[in-house]
């Protein structure tokens, strides 16, 4: 199995949608192994609930998993989607930045926060986020133009 530093690599010079989309699911394999049985239950437990559109249950389980497990930045990845879902913007930004204390290259939690910033009006924070994104993959399907738009915005 490549590590996680490997497949980072390749995503950084990848240009195809499909090899990128490839490489993205294997560095998600590797953030979603816990190593740990208890754990793993707080995740697909939470996973579950968030697929039902149980936000409370889910931020539940995701808390639980980030107490036992304050150092698995995928536990508060999860968390901060859960939260955003719910529309708590701010529990999500602060869960997005521990994820991202834990792990900087977290593209996801990346995503996200950009989604967030722009939902609140933030633009010029959005594009700022983007752009470290932009350094982890350039080629990711779409952020070409999500660029270009914030920088339209800001320029209007």
């Amino acid at each position: 199995m490549d590590s996680l530093d490997d497949l980072f690599s390749r995503l950084r010079v990848a240009t195809s949608p499909t090899e990128i989309e490839a490489l993205q699911d294997g560095i998600w394999q590797l953030w979603l192994t816990t190593n740990h049985p208890l754990l793993d239950k707080h995740l697909e437990a939470g996973m579950r609930a968030l697929s039902a559109e149980e936000y409370t249950v889910a931020i539940a389980e995701f808390t639980e998993l980030t107490t036992a497990s304050p150092e698995y930045a995928e536990g508060w990845n999860k968390r901060a989607t859960a939260y955003y879902l719910r529309g708590e913007f701010n529990a999500a930004l602060r869960d997005v930045r521990e994820t991202l204390r834990l792990e900087p290259r977290h593209f996801g939690a990346l995503s996200g926060w950009a989604a967030i910033l722009r939902t609140i009006g933030d633009n010029r924070g959005a594009l700022l986020v983007l752009q470290r994104l932009e350094k982890l993959c350039p080629g990711w399907p779409g952020l070409q133009n999500q660029l270009r738009s914030l920088r339209d915005a800001l320029e209007e």
